[in-house]
């Protein structure tokens, strides 16, 4: 007996020693950091692709860039759960120095790709991927980076403190997204529910707030995600209130008794069919068209029931 227990407490006592060694390794060691595949790329501008890129920019990029000035130079994201540190937005402008303006379009691409940036560091989930999205959006936003519409600025921000949770989760959970093997085409926009599906969850990234946690959001398959559209993911607003995100499944406790058109006031317009406003960090998306909205509600209804009353 006594030997069995020698033996047990042995190896307690070698899993506590890993345990505390592999913590202090991730502490010391932070984000990891990951090879960077080159990627020969040469995005041709024309006003086609930087409208679009524009409106894409306008709902993913500025968001979360936009300085109080309105200028691209990052921001603290006050919205991202404080148990993920203190984590700033960074310049995106064509600054050579401060911006990206010395980066190619195969590193951008890369980094809107897998979230890794060109010298090897991770961006954690706290950055939208577009693992999924097609290749001719993702030429849009580097069209539209490198328009005039995007003008350089030396301004920057703090580097980021991530927590040792976000540290943690980036050795264990979140890895670099794999780069396509394959061209990712556009979108049938014929076919409604598939293309609903594809604004919701490839470009516009609507479930990862939507859904239950950001901690099992899953960028490849969003399916995968924790109450997929569930609602109940917890934000924190300008003032540091929390934000419970709605359920946008089509179950009774979620938006099941919204009209089309009352789907395409609340998007739009930030107008919820009781009357209220919809609060930071929703926002209205006046780009959308009525029909790029009707598609993701047809969507929507795909999705499978989540019960799941939010008050408030």
């Amino acid at each position: 007996m006594k030997k069995a227990l020698k033996i047990v407490g042995i190896i307690i006592g070698v899993m506590l020693l890993f345990i505390v060694g592999f913590a202090s390794y991730v502490g010391i060691t932070g984000i990891p950091k990951y090879e960077v595949k080159k990627v020969d790329l040469k995005v041709e501008i024309t006003p086609e692709r930087v409208a679009q890129g524009q409106k894409i920019a306008s709902m993913e990029c500025i968001a979360c860039h936009a300085g109080e000035d309105g200028k691209l130079t990052g921001r603290l994201l006050v919205e991202l759960p404080t148990e993920f540190g203190t984590v700033y937005s960074q310049n995106i402008t064509s600054d050579n120095e401060k911006g990206i303006g010395t980066w190619t379009d195969g590193e951008i691409y890369y980094l809107l790709r897998t979230g890794v940036k060109r010298d090897g560091q991770y961006i954690p989930p706290y950055m939208a991927k577009f693992a999924n999205a097609s290749d001719e959006d993702l030429y849009s936003v580097i069209a539209w980076l490198r328009s005039d519409k995007v003008q350089p600025t030396s301004e920057e921000v703090p580097e980021s403190s991530p927590s040792f949770l976000a540290k943690f989760l980036s050795h264990v959970a979140f890895k670099p997204l794999p780069f396509p093997e394959k061209p990712i085409p556009q979108p049938d926009t014929n076919n409604v529910i598939e293309h609903g599906k594809y604004l919701a969850n490839a470009v516009y990234n609507c479930y990862p707030c939507h859904s239950a946690d950001f901690k099992t959001m899953n960028d490849l398959v969003p399916e995968k995600t924790g109450g997929f559209y569930g609602g109940g993911n917890k934000m924190p607003n300008m003032k540091g209130e929390l934000i419970t995100t709605s359920n946008l499944t089509f179950d009774e406790t979620g938006i099941a008794d919204y009209t089309e058109d009352e789907f395409i006031q609340a998007v739009k317009y930030g107008k919820k069919r009781n009357g209220q406003l919809t609060r930071f960090p929703m926002f209205p998306h006046i780009q959308l068209t009525d029909k790029e909205v009707l598609a993701i509600y047809a969507y929507l209804k795909t999705v499978p029931k989540i019960k799941n009353k939010i008050e408030g």
